[in-house]
């Protein structure tokens, strides 16, 4: 008889007390029956530690980890990656909802493709604070198609072009956690440096369903990306350095200039002078430095402010 393999979903939790019961339920809910469980809280200081307790007093399965100080979600992961034996691994924060076919969905489509694939993805539902239903990560039509392609397979200079994967929907591989070594536990957020060093290695799967439901709120840790003193954007600059040196052919390299000129320009227009004219810097080492961002970059020298129009272009969005 074939033996499932196992999964091990890394539940991280940081101040997640409002959300976690929701969050877990919906772990122990998986139909997949070969599921490892582990709640690792990152310090949290209110009552989402007796929320864990409530859950493993019930359920003796679930595996506990506690940091004992504050480490951020790249430490904790790996941490709790470490600890755990699955053959696929998820990293789930406990502010998010996994749908009951989430895992079983996932394996299957694995179990399908060779070893040259080191992530599934899928799409996801957009929810509120309270759980109202927001809108979906991909786009689609009212048939319920995609509206648009979404790259799967060899995806390094689509992931460094722009940001099209939704992070709590992929199932990855241990041996790609073994061979990276992990998250990079000197940034701030883990997700692009995972996909641009992953990538390079490993094929991605795009799985055509909705599996989970991400939460969107004001403590997300994306909301603060361009808050000047953020250590996100730092760690963005980190991680398109890395892309640098690992592009290969000039698609690559055009594919890592459209991201950089994105991210000098909301670097710029959010007053992060220092991180932008780093930005800068590394464009202009993937050739010809374009007029616009020459003159950009003579503001940002001189700490021009114009945050007005970035503010401006967004009220018009909505």
């Amino acid at each position: 008889m074939h033996q499932l393999p196992l999964v091990s979903i890394i539940c991280l939790c940081y101040n997640h007390e409002r959300f976690l019961r929701e969050a877990l339920d919906s772990v122990l809910a998986q139909t997949y029956p070969s599921v490892e469980i582990l709640v690792v809280d990152d310090s949290s200081t209110d009552d989402s530690v007796a929320i864990i307790q409530e859950y493993l007093d019930k359920y003796p399965q679930i595996k506990f980890i506690s940091t004992g100080q504050n480490v951020g979600n790249t430490k904790a992961f790996n941490i709790g990656w470490r600890a755990s034996r699955g053959a696929y691994l998820l990293d789930f924060a406990t502010d998010d909802v996994l749908l009951p076919e989430r895992v079983a969905q996932q394996v299957a489509a694995f179990e399908q493709l060779d070893k040259s694939y080191g992530v599934v993805f899928s799409d996801a539902a957009y929810i509120s604070d309270a759980s109202a239903h927001l809108g979906y990560h991909y786009q689609r039509h009212q048939d319920g198609t995609v509206a648009a392609e979404v790259p799967s397979g060899d995806v390094f200079k689509d992931i460094l072009r722009r940001y099209f994967i939704c992070p709590p929907t992929m199932m990855m591989r241990r041996e790609v956690f073994e061979d990276l070594g992990g998250y990079d536990e000197a940034l701030a957020y883990e997700d692009f440096d995972f996909w641009v060093r992953s990538s390079r290695k490993y094929k991605y799967f795009y799985l055509n369903r909705v599996t989970t439901l991400r939460r969107v709120h004001e403590r997300s840790l994306s909301q603060g990306l361009y808050k000047v003193g953020n250590k996100l954007l730092s760690s963005t600059v980190k991680v398109c350095e890395k892309a640098a040196r690992l592009v290969l052919t000039e698609e690559e390299r055009q594919a890592l200039a459209v991201r950089l000129k994105y991210e000098a320009r909301h670097a710029y227009l959010t007053c992060n002078y220092q991180e932008a004219e780093q930005l800068f810097s590394l464009l202009q080492k993937q050739g010809k430095l374009p007029f616009l961002y020459q003159l950009l970059r003579q503001l940002n020298r001189q700490n021009i402010n114009l945050s007005f129009l970035r503010k401006w272009y967004h009220h018009l969005r909505k």
